[in-house]
């Protein structure tokens, strides 16, 4: 198992530096640049301006070497101008001595230039916003998605499953800025007269949570991605409960529902708990669209402001977070479904 642990790592190292290159080189082409130029100074600048602002700040460097700043890698550039004024990549405003290495490997993701703040700060605080939104998620999600796959499965043809089966598919295939408005008319506007939810998730992500302004985009992120678990895990039942195993059980005269519980529910849950693992990048990028929706302050919110704002440093961070859950969550998984089927070794 440490052998193994220890290679994945190996190739989440490579993997992580391998993206975070695609998406320094992506965001730093000269057409963003000169966007970011224009935003920050002023839209009517001429391209010999765009060339000395970008100078100034360090964006006229070549991608890898800026890129190994970014990591860390290699000392951060300093600018003395005319009036003796020290500006770089590592100088802050009160620092006494400034560092040479400033960059991701030493904990500094840099400043925002939409926010005015350190990008820790913001990711720290927005990402901790959807940490909430993401773990009522799945409080509701999972539970509502397994019992619904395993009442679908439990009696394969029947009409519950195939009445629970066609909601798994409604709900999957409806979108969710679909079920977002029609939640929002439905229960918090006054178009229809159901003012249950009149609070927005703007309170929610500055105020406090509560349950009149969460309610609704939980559920509308719960909603579309029950139907996928649900279906795996009818799917991986129905198959369960044909096993020779099973019939054997019945044959011995044991319980039905003790069969289900004791004998099919673990190994038919092995599929879906791969799939359960992977809806946590899902949520984490997912909630773009319903953090917008609802103008819910999180990591989602961040990532269309940062992208939208051309704010690099803010991107490239929000891209790191975003890959870091990504294989961690995989990482998770393969260990899971190693101890959830013991008949799996791993050397």
């Amino acid at each position: 198992m440490l052998s193994f642990f220890l290679k994945r790592f190996g190739v989440m190292i490579l993997t992580a530096f391998c993206l975070t290159l695609v998406v320094f080189y992506l965001t730093n082409l000269e057409p963003n640049l000169e966007k970011l130029a224009k935003t920050q100074a002023n839209m009517r600048m001429t391209d010999e301006q765009v060339a000395s602002w970008l100078d100034d700040r360090g964006y006229s460097r070549p991608v890898l070497l800026r890129y190994g700043e970014w990591l860390g890698i290699v000392p951060g550039w300093t600018l003395v101008d005319e009036d003796g004024k020290l500006t770089g990549r590592c100088v802050r405003k009160g620092q006494e001595v400034t560092p040479r290495f400033c960059g991701v490997l030493q904990g500094s993701l840099g400043l925002s230039t939409v926010f005015s703040d350190e990008v820790s700060t913001i990711i720290a605080k927005r990402l901790a916003n959807t940490g909430w939104l993401m773990f009522w998620v799945m409080v509701v999600m999972v539970p509502s998605a397994l019992l619904v796959g395993v009442l679908a499965g439990m009696r394969e043809g029947s009409r519950t499953d195939r009445t629970l089966s066609t909601f798994s598919i409604a709900t999957t295939a409806t979108p969710e800025y679909v079920s977002g408005v029609i939640f929002i008319v439905v229960f918090a506007s006054s178009m229809v007269g159901l003012k249950w939810f009149k609070g927005s998730a703007t309170s929610a992500s500055d105020s406090g949570i509560t349950f009149e302004n969460f309610t609704l985009p939980v559920l509308t992120m719960a909603l579309y991605g029950m139907g996928y678990i649900a279906r795996m895990t009818r799917a991986s039942m129905a198959e369960v409960m044909t096993a020779q195993y099973i019939r054997t059980a019945r044959l011995k005269g044991v319980s039905f529902p003790m069969i289900v519980i004791k004998h099919a529910l673990r190994n038919a849950l092995i599929a879906p708990f791969t799939v359960i693992m992977l809806q946590f990048p899902w949520l984490l990028t997912g909630v773009v669209i319903v953090e917008t929706l609802f103008n819910y302050k999180g990591f989602g919110w961040t990532l269309v402001q940062a992208a939208s704002n051309n704010d690099i440093e803010l991107l490239l961070s929000c891209s790191v977070v975003a890959v870091a859950v990504v294989l961690i969550t995989q990482l998770i998984s393969d260990i899971g479904y190693v101890y959830l089927n013991p008949r799996i070794r791993v050397t």
